[in-house]
């Protein structure tokens, strides 16, 4: 089986199992533990294989992330190795910041934040990273190129580098406030899927608010791995609506402290691992 067939074969399994996704959560959780690389191919796929990917898989999810410049591929003796490159930091960063964040499921102040864009045919790629861009942010589609987000957030933030590969006329962002003869509570639900994203926080909920979750026997940093993975989606996919759009006994809460409870039964054993699994890096180099 190729590279490309192994990614897409994995990518059909359960969804903690999504290699590109599992690569990032690696990572990152490697950076917090003050591990900034070379890392060793093996050891990342070693790990990866105890989140339950396989190893043609991630792999091919490795290579992507070097072809696509976040990882730089190097060679070691008869080994490889990646470093994370520093178009991947950013997002690395940014994806920490939410990840870590205190209140992630809370709006950032009250109102609402507008993008309009219009992107040229030329530049396709730029509109469909933009779309993924605002949509990790918070932002849903309103309607055709108008896009909405709760609170006050900052684009240019959202936007990261993608913002110098945009002209002035290409996208318009400002506050807002709704007017009560135009209430939002009626554009909430069109903009986004309330039932679905109840429905993740349930998911994730029974995947590790439980008093021993099976993943848990996979080893301390490959179960982190996965919980983080799953955090990710579940962020992406909630975007910290305020309460009075929500029905009753909404989950995040639950889910938020869920999160909290299993990231403290693992992060320190986790820790360790990486140190004992990155040691031969670090003594080499």
């Amino acid at each position: 089986m190729d590279t490309e067939a192994a990614e897409a074969q994995s990518e059909t399994d359960s969804r903690h199992h999504h290699p590109r996704r599992l690569v990032l959560s690696l990572i990152g959780e490697l950076r917090r533990s003050g591990h900034e690389g070379p890392f060793r191919a093996v050891t990342l796929i070693n790990v990866l294989e105890g989140a339950g990917v396989s190893a043609p898989a991630a792999r091919a999810a490795l290579d992507r992330f070097a072809v696509r410049g976040f990882l730089a591929r190097e060679r070691e003796g008869r080994g490889v190795t990646y470093r994370v490159t520093g178009a991947a930091e950013q997002v690395l960063d940014d994806a920490a910041a939410r990840v870590h964040a205190e209140q992630p499921f809370e709006p950032n102040g009250d109102g609402w934040t507008l993008v309009t864009f219009s992107i040229p045919e030329d530049k396709r790629g730029v509109r469909h990273r933009l779309r993924s861009a605002l949509t990790w942010a918070g932002f849903a589609a309103l309607r055709d190129g108008l896009w909405v987000a709760p609170g006050r957030l900052d684009p240019e933030q959202a936007l990261g580098s993608l913002r110098t590969e945009l002209a002035e006329a290409d996208l318009v962002a400002f506050h807002a406030q709704d007017l009560t003869c135009f209430p939002m509570a009626e554009r909430v639900p069109v903009a986004w899927d309330l039932d679905a994203i109840r429905a993740e926080h349930e998911w994730f909920l029974g995947q590790w608010d439980r008093p021993a979750p099976e993943v848990l026997d996979a080893s301390p940093l490959s179960a982190l791995t996965m919980l983080v993975a799953d955090w990710l989606v579940l962020l992406r996919r909630d975007p910290g609506l305020p309460a009075e759009y929500l029905g009753e006994d909404w989950p995040a809460a639950r889910s938020f402290e869920a999160y909290r409870r299993r990231r403290g039964d693992l992060a320190e054993r986790a820790a360790a691992e990486a140190a004992a699994w990155l040691a031969p890096v670090r003594a080499a180099s």
